[in-house]
């Protein structure tokens, strides 16, 4: 199921910019065998059609933050409006329609525990039509961030994805599998928010637009790209609609690990080519993993086969997702791949 104006070259282009968001064009042309010209003008269709959009985000790890899978149960007829309310926040993403639409799913992020007390604690509960909330703290990703579920389509073949991958890439596949021991997080000047700020809206940002925000240099803004990539402060994202590669289906999945096969059963989750994000979690339900498949009779047999082969699970939970709101980053509210809004707004709000 490979949605209407999206070809193979569209599909190679999203693999090589995931490995390397703000590779030349020049360079891009030259793996995929074709023009300087005709990449630029494929990436500016897409990005102009709102098909695709390169994003500079922050690892939370780095600035040691803290990420929370949380789950919001709602009145029927609050569900769109209050997952709009979350959607707009700065401070979360992923935020979606679960289930039969009475259920949120909802990636938030706060620099320290007290803003996660402040938000999960205070705000989400004042809202009236919010009738549950639960929420499971990320502490081990096993698969995401920079590591994008494009890189298992197969889009690009691996001497292409070789020849695509920017250095950083490849320490970004290190740190998934041993992470750094980070005693001190990064600290960032105001000029590198703002920088950041501007990558998050467009990763491809030109050095003058990054200069005339920041106050630096041209060859200050490359520096600092640099030393922000190399640490693993900064990566680069790719937000897409996922039926342009043939997947229709997508639901959260929640596993029960023994503890002891914890790291092993999340390390081969990871490497299964359905699975766009698998971490370790706080709750019950101590594994998580975003599942994208072509239909549900691809579901069930991913179900019945790779997931019933995981000898540690216990017990598992699924709950399909009727509808994307906000994808990745602080602003992909309404952004690629975001489902249609069917309710008007109603006074619920979450501030």
């Amino acid at each position: 199921m490979k949605t209407d104006g999206f070809d193979e070259l569209d599909r190679s282009l999203v693999h090589a910019l995931q490995l390397d968001g703000r590779a030349p064009f020049s360079r891009i042309a030259e793996v995929l065998g074709v023009s300087d010209q005709t990449v630029a003008r494929r990436y500016g269709r897409l990005r102009g059609a709102g098909m695709i959009k390169v994003m500079g985000l922050t690892d939370p790890v780095a600035l040691g933050e803290i990420e929370w899978i949380v789950r919001v149960q709602c009145t029927p007829d609050a569900a769109v409006a209050v997952a709009e309310a979350l959607a707009r926040r700065p401070d979360t993403s992923w935020v979606c329609l679960m289930s039969g639409g009475t259920e949120i799913g909802v990636v938030c992020r706060s620099a320290s525990s007290r803003d996660s007390d402040a938000l999960l604690l205070q705000k989400l509960p004042r809202t009236p039509s919010v009738v549950g909330v639960t929420a499971h703290c990320m502490v081990h990703e096993f698969f995401g961030g920079p590591l994008g579920l494009v890189n298992k389509s197969g889009a690009l073949t691996e001497e292409q994805a070789a020849r695509m991958r920017h250095p950083a890439s490849a320490a970004a596949d290190a740190r998934a599998v041993t992470p750094p021991e980070r005693t001190v997080p990064v600290t960032l000047t105001d000029a590198d928010r703002r920088l950041l700020d501007v990558l998050a809206e467009d990763g491809r940002a030109g050095l003058a637009d990054l200069a005339a925000v920041t106050g630096w240099s041209q060859s200050t803004v490359r520096r600092r790209l640099s030393e922000l990539r190399a640490d693993g402060t900064l990566y680069y994202d790719v937000d897409y609609d996922a039926r342009h590669f043939g997947l229709g289906v997508m639901i959260s999945l929640w596993l029960s690990v023994a503890p002891s096969e914890l790291a092993a059963t999340g390390t081969a989750l990871a490497q299964h080519p359905e699975v766009a994000f698998a971490c370790a979690t706080t709750g019950p339900h101590n594994l998580f993993a975003s599942v994208l498949c072509p239909d549900v009779r691809a579901l069930y047999t991913y179900l019945t086969t790779r997931i019933a082969a995981l000898p540690a699970v216990r017990d598992m939970e699924t709950a399909p997702l009727i509808r994307r709101l906000k994808g990745p980053g602080p602003n992909g509210y309404g952004r690629v791949g975001s489902g249609p809004i069917t309710s008007a707004l109603s006074s619920a709000r979450v501030r």
